[in-house]
């Protein structure tokens, strides 16, 4: 008698704690609130020293009173948030970049080298012990393509390159 006292007793426990069904004290409903620290406050609106050194306006550009945190994080480090800003090849990189480019670019080349990457990762996919474990394909598919770092290294040096950062050759 007891002991079915207690089963309809959970029994109705369990059946009333269902009829619950509200998400707002669930954290696992999967329900997204908002997220409080994507929220940033502008700065302060001043006036400036100078009207004239004020940028020119841009549609859809950001404002003088934006919160820029990277920059912020440069500034409070001692450096220049001016040079976060795109401003294209430098001066000391010129040279390089017109060296890579001598023969030409591709403009297509990511897209055809993902596309080339997937081919290949289909023809060398999972073998079926990887697909049961869900162990990745990486290392073993692009194992032929990979450098050994000490061949390569006496390689250069006795073509006569200096490696300064490389430590003096084995005696073979």
């Amino acid at each position: 008698m007891r002991t079915s006292a207690l089963v309809i007793g959970f029994a109705a426990a369990m059946g009333l704690s269902a009829c619950g069904g509200g998400t707002l004290n669930n954290i696992g409903a999967g329900q997204v609130g908002p997220d409080e620290f994507a929220i940033l406050p502008t700065r302060s609106l001043s006036m400036p020293p100078d009207l004239a050194v004020l940028p020119a306006p841009t549609p859809g550009g950001a404002n003088i009173t934006d919160p820029n945190p990277r920059g912020d994080a440069v500034a409070a480090l001692g450096g220049n948030p001016e040079r976060l800003a795109n401003q294209g090849i430098g001066a000391a990189d010129q040279a390089l970049v017109a060296q890579a480019a001598r023969a030409g670019t591709d403009p297509q080349i990511r897209e055809r080298l993902a596309q080339s990457d997937a081919e290949w990762r289909a023809r060398n996919g999972r073998r079926p012990l990887e697909r049961i474990m869900g162990t990745p394909v990486y290392q073993r598919a692009y194992a032929p393509m990979a450098l050994d770092p000490v061949s390569e290294q006496r390689r250069w040096q006795r073509a006569g390159a200096i490696t300064s950062t490389a430590p003096a050759p084995a005696a073979e």
